[in-house]
Parts: C-alpha cells; sequence; structure tokens
C-alpha cells in the first residue's frame, strides 16, 4: 500500500476515476443501442481510424452480415444505418484507447520523477492490469455475440461490468488515500465490527449492480413493464423451480434485480442508525444520508425503467447513479479507515 502523498497524483487519480465512470456508462449507451457487435474485429492499431471510403465500408458491412445478429435481428438494416451504430462502438473503443494512455503515460511519468516512489508501484501496476483486463474482457464479451447467438453473454457483460468498477473503486481510493493519508497495515491494523458492516454493505451492493448486468445483458427489462407486479402477481409461479434461475433465467433475475434493491437500502438504514447512536462525525453520518438519497433515487429510476419499456435516457441515468453510489461507498470506507 501506498504510504507517500502527492497533490498531482491525487490530481490525476480523480480524473482517471472520471474517466474510468464515463466508459462504464457509454458501455451502457453502446448496448442500449445495440452497437457492441457492430465491429467484429478487434485490431489495436488500425482500428483506431474508421473505415474511409466506400469500398472500405462496404468490407466492413460485408463482415457484419455474417454475424448472428445481422441474420436474426438486423437483417434489414442498410449500409446507412450500420454506419451509426459502428461510429458509436468505434467511439467506445477509442475512448478505451485513450483512458489507456491517460493511465500509462502519467503513471510512468510519476514513477521516472519520483513523485511515486518504485517500492510504492504495486498497486498503480494493479491498476494497469485491471484496465487490460477489462478491456480483454470487453473483447471476449463481444466475441460471445459472433458465433451463434446474436447477444453477448450476461456472465461475460457483468464480469466486464465489474472489472471496470473495481478499477474505478482502487483509483478513486488510492486518490482518497493521497488526499487524506493511507493506512498503515504495519501495527496490526484492525477493521472496527462497523467499518466490516459498511464493507459487507458495499458487497451487497456489488450483487445488486451484478444482477443488473445479468439483466442488461440477458435483456430482462422488457420482460414486463408493470411494477410492482410481475405478469400481474407479486410472485409469478415457477421463478425459483430451479436453483439455475437465480444466474440464467431473465425472469427470476430482473425479479431479484427489482428487489434486491430494498435490501441495500436497508443496509443503508441499519448504518444510518448505528452511525447516530455511535455518535460518529457528521461526515460520515452525512455520506450515509448520501447513500440512502441514492439508493432511494436509484430505485426510482429502476421503477420508471420498467413502467417506460427501457427508455434510453432513463436507463443510462439509472446506469450512472449506480456509479456514484459506488463511488459514495468508497468514500465512506475510506472516510471509516482513517477513523479507525
Amino acid at each position: 500500500m501506498p504510504k507517500t502523498k502527492n497533490r498531482a497524483v491525487m490530481i490525476w487519480l480523480f480524473a482517471f476515476a472520471f474517466v474510468v465512470a464515463f466508459l462504464v456508462v457509454f458501455g451502457g449507451f453502446v448496448r442500449l443501442t445495440r452497437s457492441g457487435l457492430s465491429v467484429v474485429e478487434w485490431n489495436p492499431v488500425s482500428g483506431v481510424f474508421p473505415p474511409i471510403g466506400g469500398q472500405a465500408w462496404q468490407n466492413e458491412f460485408a463482415k457484419y452480415q455474417l454475424t448472428p445478429e445481422f441474420q436474426k435481428v438486423n437483417h434489414n438494416m442498410t449500409l446507412e444505418q450500420y454506419q451509426r451504430i459502428f461510429y458509436i462502438e468505434w467511439l467506445h473503443r477509442l475512448i478505451a484507447r485513450l483512458a489507456g494512455l491517460f493511465y500509462a503515460i502519467p503513471a510512468f511519468n510519476f514513477l521516472i520523477k519520483g513523485a511515486i516512489p518504485l517500492k510504492e508501484f504495486g498497486i498503480y501496476v494493479l491498476m494497469g492490469l485491471l484496465f487490460i483486463g477489462q478491456a480483454f474482457m470487453g473483447w471476449f464479451m463481444v466475441a460471445s455475440g459472433l458465433v451463434d447467438r446474436p447477444s453477448v453473454s450476461h456472465f461475460r457483460l457483468t464480469l466486464h461490468l465489474l472489472l471496470a468498477l473495481s478499477l474505478f473503486g482502487l483509483s478513486l481510493g488510492v486518490a482518497l488515500g493521497h488526499r487524506n493519508g493511507f493506512p498503515d497495515f504495519s501495527n496490526k491494523f484492525k477493521w472496527s465490527g462497523f467499518t466490516k458492516l459498511a464493507v459487507t454493505g458495499m458487497i451487497v451492493l456489488l450483487i445488486q449492480i451484478s444482477y443488473g448486468g445479468f439483466t442488461a445483458g440477458l435483456k430482462a427489462g422488457h420482460v414486463s413493464n408493470t411494477w410492482p407486479l410481475m405478469f400481474g402477481k407479486w410472485l409469478p409461479a415457477g421463478l425459483f423451480s430451479n436453483g439455475i434461475n437465480l444466474i440464467k433465467s431473465p425472469q427470476t433475475i430482473v425479479f431479484v434485480h427489482r428487489w434486491f434493491a430494498f435490501i441495500v437500502l436497508i443496509f443503508g438504514i441499519v448504518l444510518y442508525i448505528l452511525a447516530r447512536k455511535r455518535n460518529y462525525p457528521t461526515s460520515i453520518t452525512k455520506g450515509i444520508l448520501w447513500i440512502l438519497g441514492l439508493g432511494s433515487l436509484q430505485i426510482v429510476l429502476g421503477i420508471f425503467v420498467v413502467i417506460f419499456n427501457v427508455q434510453i435516457s432513463l436507463a443510462l441515468l439509472h446506469q450512472l447513479t449506480a456509479v456514484i453510489l459506488f463511488g459514495w461507498a468508497v468514500f465512506l470506507i475510506d472516510r471509516l479507515r482513517v477513523l479507525n
């Protein structure tokens, strides 16, 4: 864990965390516009540029026409329509490339200049590996939709999302360390019971976000456009008839995603009550109130997404709120860590 604080490194990491958060939300836009399978090859160098000229576009379109998505979903698509979704995915990959440079160049520059000591560079190497890992998982995810199905694996999509969120959380946490100081694990550092409960709450939040990834990957948000009832019932028959339904059935997954959000909210309420009883500083109680507010907003947005049949702007706002909520959870853990 780093020990050396540096304001310039802190600013860079906060900015990088913002870039990663933007990429997560833009990835949601790619998914909602069904653009992710439009670029059927991964060319790290030549892929920086879009097709140039009519023949190049025809060649690229011909590759897409061989995919299950074109043959089963978009068989009436014109070249002009294809160009629109191509540019969305191409821009997504271009921003990801630029984000990689935005990480790598400052990181090694700070290392060379001594702002980041070599013995403390391990955490930054981990960030780089997370970035590479989520980029690879992004292509691995796309590849799953190019063989025999017109959609990507919801497991790979969720793992891609969780790796990106891990990178976001780590960069944000280290940035906060540069601001507030890093923990000294050499002196038998221990988490308090309250902090352990807060970490558990973050894990519960990540489970809910994972089910959001499953829901997105399976397009399960379109299963039912009514709330709180699904198919006219509080608990539709057969949802939990098989354990595998919890990770494969669109109906079961979206049902869990709808109601597990309230478990996250209950965790926040319990944390707030305990923090008030133990007279925790205002920064802690206000942080928890922010989490409760964002959690409530997230639930309301989720309901609107259902009722309005996954309208793109609402769905993106729903996803953005989830990223901000996770960021506030990281902030809360950091404040509790400082108190320990």
